[in-house]
């Protein structure tokens, strides 16, 4: 009765997933790492207007590996990186080096100040390469929600090199080589009404329509940005499921590698909750974009 009910869950969920742009044949099964985990390491300078921490896990024993660059979610407004505490210590023993970091939160600090965050953690973690095994050649991102836009943003900001946003903490080294990101707010000049992107924002998109324009990552869609594997909810009510299929367009009409799970049956907490075929389905993205740099 026990394996007959596993079968069912498993044809289920397996049913419940739509992958396109996925590689054909099998994933290459992940080493398993033991690992050790760093705590509250501060990231950013002294003089930065709040202290910012990271959680570093990594794979033992010591070693050059991949790394990723983890940002949680929580509407730019709260939250911690103990959401993504056991996604951090999963790919971990999978063999990345994970950054779990901190960020500052609206409203006290509006857009673009998450995104000096997350370009700071960059140059930080290449500074800092040494210290925790990281393979500065191999660093991606991976992010949920406000956490997912901010990757996306960091890394089509970092790559379009025409734009303001790359200054004064960003430019190509603060470019990851591969993303993934679910349920990504991927153009702010969808959301109309609410709270949490005006207070992002700075104010209503009728007096902002540059900034909402310049924060959105479809706008900064080009060439150079790095592949992406996104991954969303159909019944995402939050964060509505064309955000990640319209993003996907800009990135096919761009030449730019990208794999789009689209998760049925699921609002915006329940793919973050039980995505764990997105979490497969990503440290496999990850695995095969994060290759060793000849």
């Amino acid at each position: 009765m026990r394996t007959t009910l596993l079968f069912l869950c498993t044809l289920a969920v397996t049913g419940c997933v739509r992958h396109l742009g996925a590689p054909e044949g099998e994933p290459p099964a992940l080493p398993d790492f033991d690992v050790t985990m760093i705590e509250d390491r501060v990231y950013t300078p002294d003089d930065w207007p709040q202290a910012l921490h990271a959680d570093i896990y990594r794979p033992e024993p010591p070693g050059r590996y991949p790394t990723v660059l983890m940002v949680h979610g929580g509407g730019w407004e709260r939250r911690s990186p103990e959401d993504t505490a056991g996604l951090a210590r999963q790919l971990a023993e999978q063999g990345f080096v994970v950054v779990n970091i901190e960020y500052r939160f609206a409203p006290e600090y509006t857009f673009p100040a998450q995104l000096h965050d997350l370009q700071m953690a960059m140059r930080w973690l290449h500074v800092h390469a040494d210290d925790y095994g990281i393979d500065r050649s191999r660093v991606g991102a991976w992010g949920y929600s406000s956490g997912a836009h901010l990757v996306t943003l960091l890394a089509t900001v970092a790559a379009d090199t025409d734009s303001p946003l790359n200054e004064p903490y960003g430019g190509p080294v603060t470019r990851p080589r591969a993303v993934v990101a679910g349920g990504t707010p991927t153009d702010l000049r969808k959301f109309e009404g609410g709270t949490l992107v005006p207070q992002f924002l700075g104010g209503p998109q009728e007096s902002n329509a540059a900034i909402y324009a310049a924060a959105s990552p479809v706008t900064h869609v080009g060439a150079d940005t790095p592949p992406h594997l996104l991954y969303h909810g159909t019944l995402d009510s939050v964060v509505p499921v064309d955000h990640a299929e319209d993003y996907r367009t800009a990135l096919n009409a761009n030449g730019v590698d990208n794999e789009l799970l689209l998760l049925r049956g699921k609002g915006h907490v329940a793919a973050f909750l039980f995505g764990g075929a997105a979490e497969d389905a990503g440290a496999a993205f990850l695995a095969r974009t994060l290759t060793p740099a000849h």
